[in-house]
């Protein structure tokens, strides 16, 4: 598939970060996780440390700090809505999470993916990749898998980590490099 863009949805501690930012490298395509925040404050009048805090939050009326009339959670998802489509204006490239795989779905070269991953498998990498101890993990994995949820399933009114919602669902027990494999094999096809 000529010009693909990969959105990538992951359970926390399940690799699929990484498995993004190696997949852009193999593909020799640019990844956009963090960087993301960056284009929508570029792009918006939102100071990116306000867009930062706001990442991936569901927006809830009740909770929200207004600017200009509007919660300034959706603000920060309008901002990295219209970043996510500049983007991929821009050429083939890997979106991490962020609901890109709905801001981009009217589109024929978009191909979204979701990494899961048992949770002994989760905890471990949690514990090796981000320095936590177990019980830390184990919280962390709780809120952040949460948080993502909420934020999904408030923006996009589909339900995350539900396979019908994705192209591809992959468990990254197999390994990262597999995950990869599976990944250029899957695109190559198309």
């Amino acid at each position: 598939m000529k010009d693909v863009i990969i959105c990538i949805g992951r359970q926390y501690g399940s690799g699929g970060r990484f498995i993004g930012k190696l997949l852009a490298e193999k593909l020799n395509i640019p990844c956009y996780d963090k960087e993301l925040l960056v284009e929508a404050s570029n792009k918006s009048n939102i100071n990116a440390t306000v867009i930062e805090a706001n990442d991936e939050a569901a927006n809830s009326v009740v909770y929200s700090v207004f600017q200009n009339g509007m919660p300034i959670n959706q603000q920060v998802f309008l901002a990295q809505f219209d970043a996510i489509r500049e983007i991929a204006n821009k050429g083939p490239c890997v979106i991490i999470g962020r609901c890109a795989d709905y801001v981009l779905e009217d589109r024929d070269n978009v191909v979204s993916i979701f990494i899961t991953a048992p949770i002994e498998n989760r905890i471990k990498r949690a514990v090796e990749f981000y320095n936590l101890d177990t019980n830390k993990a184990i919280k962390a994995i709780k809120k952040v898998d949460k948080k993502r949820k909420d934020y999904y399933n408030y923006y996009t009114n589909r339900k995350w980590g539900d396979a019908s919602n994705y192209d591809l669902t992959l468990n990254s027990k197999i390994g990262v490099d597999k995950c990869v494999d599976v990944i250029c094999k899957y695109v190559e096809s198309l």
